[in-house]
């Protein structure tokens, strides 16, 4: 506090110019940043050019608890400034905002309003107004009596008229700025969330990225036992450390009525609600969502605070846009642990994998504008590591996807359904090949699976065109044949998930009609026979050659045939796309 401030008196405007270049210069010192720290500070100095103060504040006020928090401070001490809270129509400063009118106090210690110290002798309280909402407070308090007069009080309301606006508009950007941050975080912790395979860290994933947008005390996940009708705790803690609570029966508790309602439930003060069960001392406030996916409630993700009234609305809006993502994450992770941890049981459960790849595979190509198509599918064991999908894009644009991940049997067909997620999120957003191909490894380098990559190849058909874009990541080039020729098609690139930062080459391919277009597995061309001589391209070729003229699906028979008579037994997963280019 500099010592002039108590004698210097205050600027008065003999001239009306005078003060409206004042005026315009608080207009301009208030409007010139939408920073809420720098515009405040900027408020602090341009109130001490005209009135004297030894302690100045500025308060704001919050509409949901319906009272007054310091946010910008001179003289106060830093403990006083973070802490102090001024209930609306309580002291000075409350009543000032609760009238919405200024108020002098020549004697504080003959106020009985006053509440503060009784070093303070004089104050000033003006409500600074926007868009005729209470927006704050501006309070200069000084250590003599009679610091503040009427003129006083008229420059102050002048000055909050023009800063209230500037406020209320800083407010709203850092509101809006936080909210897009909340959503782009979500957006990046949905990526992180779907690449985890290990539930146990993604359970600490999911807690600690919480905590990056709402914090809190404890923490839970609870799982649907269907079984025994309970919700049991997978995954708790408080204050960062572990903590073991009791299952829930299905129906009880705020965390059991989520569960069965399906929608959030946010309660203020536990003490008053007849749901909440008393796990863990101290709790006074708890928001809880559900984890939904494919239409069942697989889990509630619960937090819970010992401040009352803590968790606000957008803190439930946040959990819910989560939740989502979360229980996808959770349920990959679960199904990844119980196959990794026990073999016996993943050949119980082979069957109903298998019929659920038959549903994330198509069974059949969709209709593409002047394309003839066919798949055809045999894994090597119940379940597939190859991959394949098709993408529609504006104007007759189609990528067809087809790759293979690293490995057999379930944990292959699982990464390989991760990697078919992730695409089907990336796919209808980029219809170049080469940007896709690159935004894929990019998202699967972010959460590494070690020793699980995937070859995968990207064609782009252009049917007004006639032209097929081809991109390649370690998948066999695809097989053209036109009019009895088979044309060599040059198509490299390195796997994705193996290497960051890979950039991806295109090729463009001009089409005719009549041309058969035959992307294959190395399932196919790595095909041995009992000598353990490889059935190699030459011999696809062959066959492709001698069934031109067919029909897709016959074509797709006819190398199963061939490969049949070359082995039967099966060492790889053997897939195949067969296409012909129509008029």
């Amino acid at each position: 506090m500099p010592p002039s401030s108590r004698t210097r008196p205050a600027v008065r405007f003999k001239e009306r110019s005078e003060l409206l270049d004042f005026l315009l210069e608080v207009a301009s010192v208030t409007s010139e940043t939408i920073d809420l720290d720098q515009l405040l500070g900027n408020l602090a100095a341009v109130v001490r050019r005209v009135i004297p103060y030894e302690f100045f504040s500025v308060l704001l006020y919050m509409e949901k608890t319906r009272d007054l928090h310091i946010r910008h401070s001179v003289g106060h001490r830093e403990e006083v400034a973070r802490n102090l809270t001024i209930p609306l129509g309580e002291g000075i400063v409350g009543i000032s905002a609760a009238t919405r009118d200024a108020i002098v106090v020549p004697d504080t210690q003959m106020d009985e309003r006053y509440l503060g110290s009784t070093l303070i002798r004089s104050e000033l309280a003006v409500p600074m107004l926007a868009r005729d909402r209470l927006v704050g407070v501006i309070d200069v308090q000084a250590i003599r009596p009679g610091a503040f007069g009427d003129y006083d009080r008229a420059m102050l309301r002048l000055i909050a008229g023009r800063a209230a606006s500037a406020i209320d508009n800083a407010r709203l950007f850092r509101r809006s700025e936080r909210q897009y941050r909340t959503l782009r975080t979500l957006s990046r912790l949905s990526q992180e969330f779907s690449s985890i395979l290990d539930l146990d860290e993604l359970l600490g994933k999911v807690a600690s990225s919480v905590r990056t947008l709402i914090n809190y005390d404890a923490f839970s996940i609870l799982l649907i036992d269907e079984a025994q009708r309970v919700l049991r705790h997978r995954f708790s803690i408080r204050f960062d450390k572990g903590v073991t609570l009791d299952n829930i029966p299905l129906g009880r508790g705020i965390t059991g009525a989520v569960a069965k309602s399906r929608e959030a439930i946010r309660v203020t003060d536990t003490s008053t609600d007849p749901r909440y069960i008393d796990a863990l001392p101290g709790i006074r406030s708890e928001v809880a969502v559900p984890l939904i996916t494919h239409d069942r409630v697989v889990g509630v993700l619960n937090l819970e605070s010992e401040r009352l009234g803590y968790f606000t609305d957008e803190h439930a809006r946040t959990l819910t846009l989560l939740a989502p993502s979360i229980a996808i994450a959770l349920e990959n992770a679960r199904l990844y642990a119980e196959i990794a941890d026990s073999e016996r049981r993943m050949q119980d459960d082979l069957r109903a994998a298998f019929d659920l790849q038959t549903v994330l595979l198509p069974p059949e190509a969709p209709p593409m504008e002047r394309l003839e198509s066919a798949i055809g599918l045999r894994p090597a064991r119940e379940i597939s590591g190859d991959l394949y999908d098709f993408f529609e894009h504006p104007d007759a644009h189609y990528v067809i996807a087809f790759g293979d991940s690293s490995g057999k049997g379930a944990a292959a067909a699982l990464y390989g359904a991760m990697v078919n997620g992730r695409m089907r999120t990336l796919a209808p957003r980029r219809r170049s090949p080469a940007e896709l191909m690159k935004v894929l490894n990019d998202a699967l380098m972010q959460r590494k699976v070690e020793g699980r990559y995937v070859t995968l190849l990207l064609v782009l058909w252009s049917a007004h065109e006639g032209t097929f874009t081809i991109c390649n990541a370690g998948g066999s080039p695809p097989l053209v044949c036109r009019a009895g020729e088979i044309h060599k098609m040059r198509a490299e690139g390195v796997p994705l998930g193996l290497l960051p930062g890979r950039e991806y080459d295109e090729i463009v391919f001009e089409a005719r009609i009549g041309d058969l277009v035959v992307l294959f597995s190395d399932g196919v061309t790595d095909h041995l026979s009992p000598s353990g001589e490889e059935y190699g391209r030459h011999r696809l070729a062959d066959v492709v050659r001698r069934c031109e003229n067919m029909e897709p699906n016959r074509i797709v028979e006819e190398i199963f045939q061939d490969l049949d008579r070359f082995n039967t037994e099966r060492f790889d997963d053997q897939t195949l796309i067969v296409m012909r280019v129509k008029a």
